[in-house]
């Protein structure tokens, strides 16, 4: 692990987290949110097919079920994920119809029956960012998380896949860097050492098990789930508590 400079030590510590957009992710996703004073949506790189940007999973009956926002994708790697347009705008109405048929019975749906439903029924956005940012606010509300959530975009880019991510942590006055673990291979925690700023990697094993209404267990689910399953205890079920 990468250490903060001797002549940073004296200055308040800051954490920043540089991640893609994702839609409605799962409860580790807003661990890394609530890790951060600041957390910036990378949004300005490529968007890609079959990926977390636009879809994630429910539980139902039957096993794990995949919401997906359509999207217009005019080539493999001709657009960015701020980019990226909505496809059919009446997809809010059918997500939120398909979360109702499974979770009406769920112990806390009642309770954030008005929240989920004005987060879907309320939403127009016509870019994937804008929809992602919206559900993502609105639930770190849910949480109780309050921490920054910036854009890529309010900052300068410079090229170079770690030297980007150096220079925005710069940009943004940070002295920790907080990644997830698939970054791991190609991190270089040289360059952030280099300028000062300590590097830090999130841990997404031993999360505790909670009551789902619909058996076998399953982590890899949106935070709806754990948040119409547990209610206000859901942060229990976090680490960033």
């Amino acid at each position: 692990m990468a250490r903060v400079a001797s002549d940073r030590t004296h200055m308040p510590g800051k954490t920043v987290v540089i991640l893609q957009s994702n839609y409605i992710p799962w409860k580790g996703y807003f661990d890394l949110i609530a890790t951060a004073d600041e957390f910036i949506l990378y949004d300005d790189m490529q968007y890609t097919r079959r990926d977390w940007r636009n879809r994630n999973k429910i539980k139902s009956p039957s096993g794990p079920l995949w919401l997906t926002i359509p999207v217009e994708v005019k080539g493999k790697y001709s657009q960015t994920i701020k980019e990226t347009r909505i496809a059919d705008p009446g997809w809010p109405r059918a997500h939120w119809k398909t979360i109702q048929h499974n979770y009406a019975r769920a112990p806390y749906f009642r309770q954030y029956h008005d929240v989920f439903e004005e987060l879907f029924l309320g939403c127009e956005e016509e870019h994937l960012s804008r929809v992602n940012f919206r559900f993502l606010t609105g639930i770190c509300r849910v949480l109780d998380i309050h921490t920054r959530i910036t854009w890529s975009m309010d900052y300068e880019m410079i090229d170079g896949k770690t030297k980007r991510l150096v220079d925005l942590c710069r940009q943004a006055g940070a002295t920790d860097y907080v990644s997830g673990p698939s970054a791991r291979g190609y991190l270089d925690e040289a360059l952030f050492q280099s300028a000062g700023i300590g590097v830090r990697w999130m841990n997404y094993s031993n999360y505790p098990e909670y009551p789902q209404i619909h058996p076998p267990f399953d982590h890899a689910v949106s935070v709806v789930d754990l948040i119409l399953n547990t209610g206000a205890a859901a942060r229990t079920y976090m680490k960033a508590t």
